[in-house]
């Protein structure tokens, strides 16, 4: 297969884009259509699909920020109006966000943890899709993805847990690179011992 140096230069330079600077448009319906199918094309051993998305987009980005609010106010009675702005506040101004659910299946031959990482997959891949296609992308984790009724609220099932939401829009800055670590602190070689 022959060197693909767009792909490379790209990856050599690729930078999340955080939410407050995505804005609309966000990505049409054929846009959207690529973004998920590229997103969903990751290792999956078994084929089990141990994954779901959750497209949160248009006024469900205000009303998921709504409930997010009433729940933070209920596990946190002193959190005061500019802490509920934030919650109310958590889709915005993304154009759109995905949800990436792990959704993990009972299987003889595909532990949990591999299902796991599948659905890690599909997260990155959704940005790396939504740069192909001129967007930026960042992925996020926050205090709902751990909270068992803010995910239920947002989707995911008793037995799914969200590995995260990839907010996706029109970048309105461009981001300076971050100190990447030295490959000679992270990358050693095997040796039999």
């Amino acid at each position: 297969m022959p060197a693909i140096a767009p792909l490379r230069d790209y990856l050599l330079s690729r930078r999340s884009v955080g939410q407050a600077f995505l804005q609309e448009p966000g990505p049409n319906a054929s846009e959207l259509e690529q973004i998920l199918t590229i997103g969903t094309r990751v290792p999956d051993h078994g084929k089990v699909v141990p994954w779901r998305l959750v497209l949160i987009e248009g006024d469900a980005r205000a009303q998921a920020g709504a409930r997010l609010a009433e729940i933070a106010k209920i596990n946190n009675p002193a959190l005061d109006e500019a802490g509920l702005e934030v919650e109310r506040n958590r889709f915005l101004p993304a154009p759109l966000t995905i949800g990436v659910i792990s959704a993990p299946k009972a299987h003889p031959k595909v532990p949990e943890f591999e299902q796991l990482i599948s659905a890690g997959n599909v997260a990155f891949n959704l940005v790396h899709a939504a740069y192909a296609l001129g967007f930026a992308a960042q992925w996020i984790t926050r205090w709902y993805a751990y909270d068992r009724d803010a995910a239920t609220m947002l989707g995911a099932g008793l037995d799914e847990r969200f590995v995260g939401f990839v907010m996706i829009g029109t970048p309105t800055v461009t981001i300076e690179d971050r100190p990447r670590p030295p490959l000679d602190d992270v990358v050693s070689r095997w040796h039999p011992a």
